[in-house]
C-alpha cells in the first residue's frame, strides 16, 4: 500500500489544488482531489491484469470547476432532489436554489464538489473536512464535514461521511462517480450487466420529485433483481424511463435498516470487471447518464449519452417533504455517519 501526491493544478480563485493516489497491493489505484473531494481516477485491472481508469472525468482542474454533470463528485448538503425546493424543519421554511425548474438538486451553490477541503492522509485513505456555514446553500446549521476516501487490499473503495450540525438540519450526502468497466473512454454502459437488490422504486411526479408511491418492480423494465444488460429494457415503452430519458430512479433497497450490506453488482463481459455496491443507506439512485451531452474528458476522450453509470447511495430524494420516508433530518449535536464501498471481485 502506498501513497502520493502530486500538484493538479490552481483554481481560479489561485488555490493551489492536490491529486492524492493510493495504490495497493494488487495494483488497484484510487485518486482524489482536495477541490470538490473528488474521485479523479479509480484504475482497476481487467482479467489480463491490464488497468483502466474506469471512472469519467477531467485532466485539469477547469474541467472540474465547471463540471455539470457532477463527474467524481461528492454531493452535500442534500443529494438527489427536494420538491418545490424548500422544506419545512421544527416549524421554519426554508427555501433552497432553484437550479432544476422549480426544484432543488445536490444542494445548490457552492456545490459541496466546488470547494477547497483540507486534507489528512495516510498510506490507505485520506480524509478530506471542512466547516459548511450556518445557511449556506439555504440549510440551516453549521455543519462539520468529514468524508473519508480508503482504498483496500481487499479491492474496496470505501467511502465515510462523518457529519455533525450544531443545529438541527437535514443531511444527505452521496457520491456522483460515473462507472464504465470498459474504461471511462470505453463508449456507452448499455451493455453493462446489472443486479440490484430492490423489490421496489420511488414513484415520481414528472419532474423526477417522488411523491410518496413506491412502485412494484415486478413486470416493469425497473426489475434488476435477475441481472440483466442496462440497456435491455431502457427504451421500453414505460412512463418513467420516458420522464427520465432512461434510468435516473430511486430504488428502495431490500436491506436490513442501517446495516451495511450489497444492494447492487455490476459487471462488463469484455474486460471481465465486475464491482459490487454497499450502503447502509434505505436508497440507491441508478443514473444511466441520459443527460451527457457532450464532455471533452480525460486524455481526449469525449463523454456523451450514457457512457457512464452511476450508484448514489442516499435516504429517498424528497424524503423531508414526505413523512412516510425514512427521514434525513440530522439533530444538533449527533454525528451522521453513513459508508458506501465500492468493491471490485
Amino acid at each position: 500500500m502506498s501513497m502520493t501526491k502530486g500538484k493538479f493544478g490552481v483554481t481560479k480563485e489561485g488555490a493551489e489544488v492536490t491529486e492524492y493516489t493510493i495504490t495497493n497491493k494488487n495494483g488497484l489505484r484510487m485518486s482524489c482531489l482536495d477541490f470538490g473531494a473528488i474521485i479523479s481516477r479509480l484504475e482497476v485491472p481487467d482479467r489480463d491484469g491490464k488497468l483502466g481508469d474506469i471512472v469519467l472525468g477531467f485532466d485539469n482542474v477547469a474541467g472540474y470547476e465547471v463540471n455539470g454533470c457532477f463527474f467524481g463528485a461528492f454531493i452535500g448538503r442534500h443529494g438527489n432532489r427536494i420538491g418545490d425546493a424548500r422544506f419545512e424543519l421544527n416549524g421554519t421554511c426554508y427555501e433552497l436554489e432553484k437550479n432544476d425548474g422549480k426544484n432543488n438538486l445536490h444542494g445548490g451553490t457552492p456545490g459541496y464538489h466546488k470547494v477547497m477541503y483540507e486534507a489528512d492522509a495516510t498510506e490507505n485513505s485520506v480524509t478530506f473536512s471542512r466547516v459548511s456555514p450556518d445557511m449556506e446553500q439555504g440549510y440551516p446549521g453549521n455543519l462539520e464535514i468529514r468524508v473519508t476516501y480508503t482504498l483496500t487490499d481487499e479491492d474496496e473503495l470505501k467511502i465515510d461521511y462523518n457529519m455533525k450540525s450544531d443545529k438541527d438540519t437535514i443531511c444527505n450526502p452521496t457520491n456522483h462517480s460515473y462507472f464504465n468497466l470498459k474504461g471511462h473512454d470505453g463508449g456507452v454502459i448499455t451493455d453493462h450487466n446489472l443486479y440490484i437488490k430492490a423489490n421496489g422504486f420511488t414513484e415520481t411526479s414528472d419532474d423526477l420529485i417522488p411523491n410518496g408511491t413506491i412502485v412494484d418492480v415486478t413486470g416493469t423494465p425497473m426489475d434488476f433483481r435477475t441481472k440483466k444488460p442496462i440497456g435491455r429494457d431502457i427504451e421500453a415503452d414505460y412512463g418513467p424511463l420516458h420522464v427520465a430519458g432512461g434510468y435516473d430512479h430511486n430504488y428502495v433497497l431490500d436491506k436490513t435498516e442501517g446495516a451495511l450490506e450489497k444492494v447492487a453488482e455490476v459487471s462488463e463481459d469484455t474486460t471481465g470487471r465486475t464491482m459490487e455496491v454497499y450502503t447502509d443507506l434505505p436508497g440507491m439512485q441508478l443514473y444511466s447518464g441520459n443527460f451527457i451531452v457532450k464532455e471533452d474528458g480525460k486524455g481526449g476522450a469525449v463523454y456523451t449519452k450514457r457512457t457512464g453509470v452511476c450508484f448514489e447511495t442516499q435516504y429517498f430524494p424528497n424524503s423531508i417533504n414526505i413523512p412516510d420516508f425514512t427521514s434525513c433530518v440530522l439533530r444538533a449535536g449527533e454525528e451522521f455517519a453513513s459508508t458506501t464501498i465500492y468493491k471490485f471481485v
